[in-house]
């Protein structure tokens, strides 16, 4: 059975102080992470949310993931392996090296309502950036 990550980036400006939510449900379990990410622009926060997300999955050393997202910037980068914009092509770098720690790794869009635990996390995110 796959481990499903729900991944959002979220920033206070466009580029602005940025937060990352990700949500990960492996059977019955949970866990939730809200990381602060400094100063991005929304999309780099989205693409750094997937990004942070197969790091904690690799850590865990889970095989099988499904991850979704409300990018769909990030969502066809990932699975299409390619990206116009030259500024998103570190972070594709990221996620084709992390995508080697996975037998199977999935990404799925999903609507904004869809993704509402990561978003509020990524929220939250953003407010710990002011703290440090």
């Amino acid at each position: 059975m796959p481990v499903e990550v729900y991944v959002d980036g979220a920033s206070a400006g466009d580029p602005g102080l940025s937060g990352l939510g990700i949500f990960i449900k492996n059977g019955g379990k949970s866990e939730s992470f809200s990381l602060p990410a400094g100063r991005l622009s929304n999309h780099e926060a989205e693409f750094m949310a997937l990004i942070e997300g197969m790091k904690l999955c690799a850590e865990r050393q889970y095989r099988i993931v499904s991850f979704r997202t409300d990018s769909q910037i990030v969502e066809r980068a990932a699975d299409l392996e390619f990206v116009k914009n030259e500024a998103y092509k570190p972070y594709l770098a990221d996620i084709l090296r992390l995508k080697s720690h996975f037998d199977l790794f999935f990404i799925k869009w999903v609507p904004s309502k869809a993704n509402q635990t990561a978003d509020k996390l990524a929220k939250k995110a953003i407010l710990l950036n002011q703290s440090e």
